[in-house]
């Protein structure tokens, strides 16, 4: 029997915001995508210090960054305000460097909200809350359009693996996939870094997550 694989979150809840936070704190496997985005910034001359994150949540990506890479400012982007308020409680060390922007990513021109000029873009476990191929291709496009030339989007999300005889919830596709789309965009050199808690047979919700890297 098919399993479908997918989630649905109800994030403008308190209770709900913080439920996820406490049983997603982050894992060996999920530090090792934190540490593998936080490896390609700090070796990518970025064209301006300015890092902005897609779906911030509670905070746990940017607190680990900001702590390992000094000389940067970071914007956090959420729909959710109960999201934005757990990380700014998470960040209050670091308020100085960090700005919150509350957007949509699907259903405004959230790229008009974000400070510039920006020198890298990250994600990690939101962009497949979007719905659909469309919607991330629309995402991948503004970040295009926001970055300048030498910027980086590193993108580590939930993916359809290859192979796999499950149905998947439409936001998570396979990784060749997103990279095509990012090509569509007008990025380069796209390509997947690391491809984390592969399970083809008896996949969970919170399994089969890759990062894909790809250059204005």
């Amino acid at each position: 029997m098919k399993k479908f694989i997918g989630a649905q979150h109800h994030f403008h809840e308190n209770q709900n915001a913080l439920d996820w936070a406490n049983r997603f704190v982050p894992t060996p496997e999920r530090l090792q995508l934190f540490d593998t985005i936080i490896q390609q910034i700090g070796k990518t001359s970025l064209p301006a210090p300015h890092i902005v994150e897609l779906g911030i949540g509670p905070g746990y990506l940017a607190e680990r960054l900001l702590k390992k890479i000094p000389n940067i400012t970071y914007e956090g982007i959420d729909f959710s305000t109960p999201m934005l308020n757990l990380a700014a409680t998470r960040l209050a060390a670091h308020m100085s460097r960090i700005k919150f922007t509350q957007a949509d990513l699907v259903n405004e021109d959230w790229g008009a909200k974000v400070s510039r000029p920006v020198g890298a873009i990250i994600s990690t476990w939101a962009l497949h809350d979007l719905g659909s191929q469309e919607n991330t291709r629309k995402v991948y496009q503004t970040c295009h359009r926001l970055m300048a030339s030498g910027g980086i989007l590193l993108n580590g999300d939930f993916v359809k693996p290859e192979g796999t005889r499950h149905d998947f919830e439409a936001g998570r596709f396979p990784v060749s996939r997103h990279l095509e789309l990012l090509q569509e965009v007008g990025f380069r050199g796209a390509h997947c870094l690391i491809f984390l808690e592969q399970e083809l047979e008896n996949p969970t919700s919170a399994q089969n997550y890759a990062c894909m890297q790809a250059i204005v």
